[in-house]
């Protein structure tokens, strides 16, 4: 991560046209108040996460990366095509820091697979942080970045000849709505063929007390990941967020699978953007809505997976089934 620069002011920063901008204009002015989470990630945001990762409490980033190393040599051998030497792309959709797939590309380039890596981001700088990571560390990796949306990643490698390997690993699918949830399965799925294959990361169901610790840790690290919100509305849209007035608040549902965050108001308040030209009124006790976290089952994996028109060829869980990652092939 960069090392972040004085800020700005409001007007350098946000307009009132930016998608920030907008986004926080039509989610503040809705019944449910909401944000998403894919504003949690400035500077701070992402500094707190990796302190989250760390924690005792939050144990879906250790425990994929330990799924994926002690059985990677089956997993990579789902991967890629059955003749040994067949070229084939290993795309990895939101590929971040590339720390968990790297065990899969050391494996892969250990068993001679033919393969270039291909991974996918909306950020330019995070495609060329990561390439400029693996030409140290890999040298011989043969890489593509690609700085595009997904689906027209997608649309893009399907013109290509060979084998696609499909990388969605960390859970990400649960941050989606059931709805957006499917919709996404089946954009993935629509420029696929039969000899494709995708891997989908999925935290599954567990222990309730110890999913709602993971998103409300003792140390008050996620609490802090979740305010820093309103802090980046106060630097980037001149916002007047008094964070003493509100707190962090999870739950989650066993029945939904679902956890979800709120930033909660602990006072009647008026919260003024001078970026937007709003004031947003607040009741004592509001809340808005941050984040969705769903939790899965192998029988909803399976049947969320055959409305998509993809079939599940091979779970991989660990010892504990906290977490699991998924072969999925196209062509129910």
């Amino acid at each position: 991560m960069s090392t972040s620069s004085p800020a700005a002011s409001p007007a350098q920063t946000a307009s009132p046209t930016s998608a920030l901008a907008q986004h926080v204009a039509e989610g503040l002015s809705r019944p449910q108040k909401t944000l998403s989470s894919m504003y949690f990630y400035d500077d701070e945001g992402s500094r707190l996460f990796q302190q989250i990762m760390a924690l005792p409490e939050y144990y879906p980033t250790r425990t994929e990366f330990a799924l994926l190393t002690t059985p990677r040599a089956a997993i990579a051998a789902a991967l890629r095509p059955e003749a040994a030497d067949e070229p084939f792309f290993l795309l990895e959709l939101g590929a971040g820091d590339g720390l968990k797939t790297k065990i899969l590309l050391r494996e892969l380039l250990a068993s001679g697979a033919n393969f270039t890596y291909v991974p996918v981001d909306i950020s330019a700088a995070a495609i060329d942080g990561l390439s400029a990571s693996l030409r140290v560390e890999l040298p011989e990796l043969r890489v593509e970045g690609m700085v595009a949306e997904y689906t027209k990643a997608l649309a893009v490698m399907a013109t290509r000849p060979g084998r696609k390997a499909i990388l969605f690993l960390g859970s990400n699918i649960g941050n989606f709505l059931p709805a957006d949830r499917q919709e996404f399965l089946r954009a993935l799925a629509r420029p696929l063929t039969s000899d494709d294959r995708l891997l989908i990361g999925f935290d599954l169901q567990k222990d309730p007390r110890q999913i709602r610790r993971a998103y409300d840790d003792s140390q008050g690290v996620t609490a802090a990941f979740n305010l820093n919100l309103l802090r980046r509305l106060n630097r980037e849209l001149g916002a007047d967020f008094d964070l003493s007035r509100w707190q962090h608040y999870t739950d989650y549902d066993p029945i939904s699978g679902a956890v979800r965050s709120f930033l909660v108001s602990t006072a009647a308040q008026t919260v003024t953007m001078p970026a937007l030209g709003r004031q947003f009124e607040f009741a004592a006790w509001e809340t808005i809505h941050t984040e969705n976290s769903y939790k899965f089952t192998q029988p909803i994996i399976t049947a969320m997976a055959t409305e998509a028109g993809l079939h599940p060829e091979t779970f991989f869980t660990d010892e504990q089934h906290y977490f699991a990652d998924v072969v999925l092939k196209p062509g129910a």
